[in-house]
């Protein structure tokens, strides 16, 4: 297995040197180009004359420092994630998540992957709502983090990357196409946090989770996702996923559900999965969704308790 790192804040520190006008393609060429793959498979044109002015940049920027913003009155940003052991802790989490598969007798079809994290931007809502990190580990070999740094997020990386490591490996044997539903995204949101949790603890939770009490999860988001898990489209799936806010934000219908509604419930149901069949996390995580579904059927009308 051959992970990469890209070292992001090295780039940053050159693009935020470089002349305004060539802040953009040096950017494009060093941030983007490297993960040219996954914007092919997620439909994103490389260059803005391709689609109307849409492209990678501007895809990006929603989340993240946009070039322009690239200058040095960051540089206290970038140094915050240009030490070697920050780089050193995200590298080993990476790889030690995805080694414990095969170490568990899962052998993962791809064997290169590349990671790295990025810059948040401060102006993202998206981004604020999940306390400053993030990341996204959907599309097979390619992994990544995102942050505003500081004091509580940084820490948080390893575990973020853990998190996506798993949707990471989860895509290398689950089919996604356009019949994904919401029982889907919600077992795999539960499978990744999961996998969070036995990597580093509970304790190391993130807020999709731990924003979330029983009672809210037991009377409001458990009854109203029992009835939904078939629901399909993208447009559909996120209000019930993300909750109303993050929805409003993507220009969604809101459907009344509070902040990571599926996170939430993704995350006990497939403890409550664990428990009945005794299957390991690693089973669980190459498990078609629908059989995990069919084995949870206990949990919607059990009272979830959360510790804490």
């Amino acid at each position: 297995m051959n992970i990469k790192t890209l070292r992001s804040d090295r780039i940053y520190q050159k693009v935020a040197q470089a002349l305004p006008e060539d802040k953009l393609e040096l950017f494009r060429n060093e941030m983007m180009a490297p993960f040219m793959k996954q914007w092919q498979i997620q439909q994103i044109p490389f260059r803005a004359e391709e689609a109307n002015g849409f492209d990678v940049i501007a895809f990006n920027s929603m989340m993240h420092r946009s070039p322009d913003q690239i200058t040095p009155q960051i540089s206290a940003e970038i140094e915050q994630i240009s030490s070697e052991s920050f780089w050193l802790e995200c590298e080993h989490a990476v790889k030690k998540s995805l080694d414990l598969f095969a170490e568990h007798g899962i052998d993962l079809p791809v064997s290169e992957y590349l990671f790295t994290v990025q810059l948040g931007n401060p102006e993202s809502r998206a981004l604020t709502i999940n306390e400053g990190y993030s990341g996204f580990g959907g599309i097979p070999g390619f992994i990544l983090g995102t942050l505003l740094p500081n004091d509580y997020t940084i820490p948080r990386m390893k575990v973020a990357l853990a998190h996506e490591c798993n949707h990471n490996v989860r895509y290398q044997f689950i089919q996604w196409d356009h019949t994904v539903h919401l029982g889907e995204l919600i077992v795999s949101e539960g499978l990744a946090e999961n996998y969070a949790a036995f990597m580093f603890g509970e304790e190391w939770l993130g807020p999709w989770v731990t924003k979330t009490n029983a009672d809210t999860l037991n009377r409001h988001i458990k009854p109203v996702m029992r009835e939904k898990l078939r629901v399909t489209g993208f447009d559909q799936i996120a209000p019930y996923l993300y909750g109303d806010e993050i929805a409003k934000l993507q220009n969604f219908k809101p459907v009344s559900m509070p902040y990571s509604a599926g996170y939430a419930c993704g995350y006990y149901l497939i403890q409550y999965y664990l428990r009945q069949t005794g299957k390991t996390i690693f089973e669980a995580t190459i498990t078609p969704a629908d059989q995990i579904l069919d084995e949870v059927e206990g949990f919607w009308d059990e009272e979830t308790i959360i510790n804490g």
